[in-house]
């Protein structure tokens, strides 16, 4: 695939939806959803729909079964643009702990989960916080 095809978007906190330029900038992406005739739609009706479309259609409940999982530390690592070593030194995790978080390998425990939900909530804060020297 041809990094050309690619296009980055992120989701904001507001909710929009922007494409992420190759300078760093933003810009809005169009959204093409009728969102009316959704919202008119019956159940049955979004379910026949989203069956039509060989794109879109839903996974049955075996596959989602059997889907391969993106850990949500990954997730959050390429939310904030870091790599693993980036991630792993802003944030004082060990890199090896890291990837076999990424990878599937083990889960956090709840205090590392904890961590990882107050760094998503607050990126910045909690690298100032780790990286400020006390007096």
């Amino acid at each position: 695939m041809s990094k050309e095809n690619i296009i980055v978007a992120e989701l904001q906190t507001d909710g929009t939806l922007v494409q992420v330029l190759p300078d760093g900038s933003t810009r809005p992406l169009e959204d093409k959803t009728d969102w009316a005739r959704l919202r008119a739609m019956t159940d049955e009706e979004v379910t026949a729909a989203a069956m039509a479309d060989p794109d879109a259609r839903p996974m049955a409940p075996e596959q989602l079964r059997t889907a391969r999982r993106v850990p949500r530390t990954k997730t959050l690592r390429r939310a904030l643009h870091l790599t693993q070593e980036e991630f792993a030194e802003r944030y004082r995790i060990p890199i090896a702990t890291l990837r076999d978080w990424e990878q599937g390998r083990y889960e956090p425990d709840q205090p590392a989960r904890a961590y990882l939900a107050v760094i998503a909530h607050d990126p910045e804060g909690v690298r100032r916080a780790l990286h400020t020297q006390p007096a």
